[in-house]
């Protein structure tokens, strides 16, 4: 990462900790809502500094898991509703003024949504990149708010624990956990890949059992 964009992030882990350490697990559920909302703030800097901060007794490890999932939720509310009052054209030229953030990554956030429909929802909560800004397509495309709301909850909940128990687990050495996130992401992308030939599969058998039929 270039100097000049080092030190802004820098400026906000300082302040996701004082948060954090200020608030107990509450604060946890602040720095997710805020790093989903803007997505230049990774989560895999973020919660595994949550996991680390609860390994010194300032929370309990379950209370943050909880609270970052219900940040998570919030946060992904916003760029929903955003998406959905501002469509497409709007938020690509609003990113393109956000620091560390530019249009393409909305526009990846939107192919991702159109290729893979709730299952990108549900998965995209666990791939850097595309986990915020996945509800913004959400939120153009008016998926229905429960459905969201579910696979909203669902992939946070696994990828909020699995990244504030690393870093509970490695203490000190937190930082190292956003080293292993792309193998992680790797995973994720193979299983999409999987269901999006299962589909196409299924739709074929089914075309060729109706033409079989007539």
């Amino acid at each position: 990462m270039p100097d000049d964009e080092r030190l802004p992030m820098r400026h906000v882990l300082d302040w996701v900790v004082a948060v954090m350490r200020a608030l107990g697990a509450p604060g946890v559920g602040v720095a997710t809502a805020v790093e989903s909302v803007f997505p230049p703030v990774p989560s895999e800097v973020v919660l595994p500094l949550a996991g680390y901060t609860a390994s010194q007794g300032h929370y309990g490890m379950i209370p943050a898991i909880v609270a970052a999932t219900a940040g998570s939720l919030a946060g992904a509310y916003v760029l929903y509703y955003l998406g959905a009052a501002w469509g497409r054209d709007r938020i690509c030229a609003a990113a393109d003024r956000v620091p560390l953030l530019h249009a393409r990554d909305v526009e990846r956030a939107i192919g991702w949504f159109r290729r893979h429909g709730p299952a990108a929802v549900l998965l995209g909560r666990m791939v850097p990149g595309i986990r915020s800004l996945i509800s913004i397509p959400a939120g153009i495309d008016r998926m229905p708010i429960w459905s969201f709301s579910i696979y909203t909850v669902a992939g946070s909940s696994v990828w909020n624990s699995a990244l504030i128990v690393a870093g509970y687990e490695l203490g000190a050495q937190w930082h190292h956990v956003e080293g292993y996130v792309g193998t992680v992401s790797n995973v994720i992308y193979i299983g999409l890949g999987l269901l999006v030939i299962g589909f196409v599969l299924r739709r074929l058998r089914r075309r060729a059992q109706g033409s079989s039929g007539e």
